[in-house]
């Protein structure tokens, strides 16, 4: 048995303490027992809007649904779009709502309706670049970095969209005035920050204290902490790119499950002042790169339960619950996301996705909770780990291998009595207990 290493979450606690509000309950705890689900609104319903997908609220909250994070709700630039429609991520303006979706008001009733029903709701921002003809461009051409000829600087590989200059003050302030626009208008819980190691990290210092004089805000940062370590201090969560890659060159070129958990280790001792956020796929991944099973084959459940399971918070992205197995979204079109009425794997997610909110050993970026590699007579092929709260316990056996797999349970920590949340099941395990597993197959037992 190895205990992973897990540090004190001491800056954590001392922001939970500044950020109660002098209550006993802090007001962030949410966070730690969340789930979030990517909302691609162009997509989602042939109607594309708002109120469509507004209807969709009730199904999700059954799914266990906490958090809805919606895709850029700000209108598109026109010059150098791609497509007919154009990208979500080429801005127009900060602060309007693009008509594809519907109105402002629209909006505010949708996030109304969601936090009646107990959902959280966080943006994109797209800080670090607008479409070419954003209304700054006219306004304040000196708010954007510019080439040796005077021109905008376009992003990097991406034609459609141009960069800002940080190093402009007032362009800063702008920044910010238009999050707390959204956040006082339309009582967002937080954003979920595009490309946010794109932008220099003291922006986010400087912003994110100063939106929150408002309220308690989550942010969600497109950045691997492993690469941008100074970005984990500003950031409640960010992503796991690095395990992403990593978990899908496993599966496709064979390599040792060592490499797997030999990189959970390193994201483990970044400690707990930050959360991961674990994912197959996401709007990029799934139109460019292929959909979660073209990259994972049937290995993608498996790796669904890792993610509701590890440290951090699980991500979803719309149209996983179908699943989408061939389907790639076109990015700059339109092309609904072909719903059947199944939802093949809704019980699934609602499984895991309720086990993360309500067993106390998955809360994440929690320093109470414990996680410990479990010893079995295939350590080559399994991952096996339990995670610890007290007397709760979550413990995961997954087979990584493409053949069926006997073995044993070698290990003190996997003694109890268990239930498997998927069948509600008992379990009484031993050392030296024997578990089969079919190829790609799991077990999640709780306590």
């Amino acid at each position: 048995m190895k205990k992973l290493i897990l540090l004190p979450a001491i800056a954590a606690l001392l922001l939970s303490c500044k950020t109660q509000n002098h209550t006993m309950e802090n007001p962030q705890e949410w966070k730690r027992t969340t789930n979030i689900y990517e909302v691609n609104v162009r997509q989602y319903t042939p109607e594309g809007t708002f109120a469509a997908f507004e209807k969709e609220l009730p199904r999700l909250k059954k799914m266990g649904v906490k958090t809805l994070w919606f895709m850029p709700i700000t209108p598109i630039a026109q010059q150098n779009k791609k497509g007919s429609l154009g990208s979500p991520y080429a801005a127009y303006d900060y602060t309007t709502i693009n008509p594809e979706f519907g109105t402002l008001e629209n909006f505010k009733h949708l996030v109304d309706e969601a936090h009646k029903m107990g959902f959280k709701v966080i943006i994109d921002w797209v800080a670090n670049h607008t479409g070419w003809d954003h209304v700054w461009t006219k306004s304040h051409p000196e708010w954007y970095l510019k080439d040796a000829d005077g021109s905008f600087h376009k992003a990097s590989g991406m034609d459609d969209i141009i960069e800002l200059d940080y190093t402009n003050k007032e362009m800063r302030l702008a920044m910010i005035d238009a999050m707390k626009y959204w956040v006082k208008e339309t009582n967002i819980d937080g954003f979920r920050c595009d490309l946010a190691s794109w932008v220099e990290v003291d922006f986010w210092q400087q912003a994110r204290p100063e939106v929150e004089k408002l309220k308690p805000l989550f942010f969600l940062g497109e950045f691997d902490e492993l690469e941008n370590p100074d970005y984990g201090k500003v950031f409640d969560a960010s992503y796991s790119w690095k395990w992403m890659h990593l978990s899908q060159d496993f599966y496709q070129k064979h390599l040792p499950l060592s490499d797997l958990k030999n990189l959970l280790e390193q994201y483990s001792k970044i400690g707990d002042n930050s959360m991961r956020a674990w994912f197959t796929t996401n709007h990029d991944e799934n139109s460019w790169n292929g959909t979660e099973y073209e990259k994972y084959g049937d290995f993608a459940p498996a790796l669904a339960v890792f993610s509701a399971t590890w440290n951090g918070v699980p991500l979803l992205y719309s149209g996983q619950e179908l699943p989408m197995k061939t389907k790639r979204l076109e990015f700059f079109e339109k092309d609904p996301i072909p719903w059947n009425g199944k939802y093949e794997l809704e019980d699934f997610y609602k499984i895991l996705l309720n086990l993360k909110s309500e067993n106390p050993a998955l809360r994440g970026g929690d320093p109470a909770v414990t996680t410990y590699w479990i010893n079995t007579t295939s350590n080559d092929k399994v991952l096996a780990y339990l995670r610890k709260n007290g007397e709760r316990e979550v413990l995961v056996l997954i087979n990584t291998s493409k053949d069926a797999v006997n073995f044993k349970l070698e290990d003190d920590n996997s003694v109890g009595s268990y239930k498997n949340v998927f069948t509600n099941n008992k379990a009484e395990l031993i050392k030296g207990s024997d578990v089969s597993l079919p190829a790609y197959g799991y077990l999640v037992y709780e306590k």
